[in-house]
């Protein structure tokens, strides 16, 4: 009841078949080869376009860079002789101003200024330091009562400004700049 069953395959070779065959096979291969080299030419041809990189004028450069810049803040501020060794902007800025403060004070009392009466006043002397360091007075404002008790105190104040020694003016990325303040000058009388 037990059979063994052998089965025979019987392989025929069949020399036109295979040459059918490898030339078909040979055939795809190429097609898919120059399909190969197309795609790949797209793709070298598209991605160059991502490295590109933007050309940036010099000027375009320079406009974003000025528009950027604080106008109104220096790097360092002007100074005379005796605030060079401050480091730091805010002591740099309070020394000048105590210098400045200090001399003007000093002016006005060698003046001998003589009131009427008791005056506690304020003047706000606005002032300029140029590029090139050169101290001048763009306005003082004062009360008339006080203009009106101290008649010579703006040629006063003038002249202990032009007095003052060149200062070193403020600087903004290591250019001079001009720059402005507003100083007010307590006169007060016992």
């Amino acid at each position: 009841f037990f059979g063994f069953f052998i089965f025979q395959i019987t392989v025929t070779f069949n020399p036109v078949s295979f040459n059918k065959f490898v030339l078909f096979k040979v055939e795809f291969i190429s097609e898919m080869i120059k399909h190969l080299h197309l795609v790949f030419m797209l793709l070298l041809v598209t991605s160059c376009q991502f490295f590109e990189t933007e050309k940036v004028s010099s000027e375009d450069i320079y406009k974003e860079e000025i528009r950027t810049i604080d106008w109104k803040d220096v790097d360092r501020y002007p100074s005379f002789s005796n605030c060079e060794n401050t480091l730091e902007k805010p002591e740099q800025k309070e020394c000048f101003i105590n210098t400045i403060s200090t001399h003007l004070y000093k002016s006005i009392s060698h003046e001998g200024m003589i009131a009427t009466r008791d005056v506690y006043d304020t003047v706000k002397v606005n002032f300029e330091v140029s590029s090139s360091g050169q101290l001048s007075i763009l306005e003082i404002k004062m009360d008339t009562v006080l203009q009106k008790e101290f008649p010579d105190l703006e040629m006063w104040l003038l002249q202990s400004i032009d007095s003052l020694k060149p200062v070193a003016p403020a600087y903004k990325r290591g250019i001079p700049v001009k720059t402005q303040f507003i100083l007010p000058v307590i006169i007060q009388t016992n």
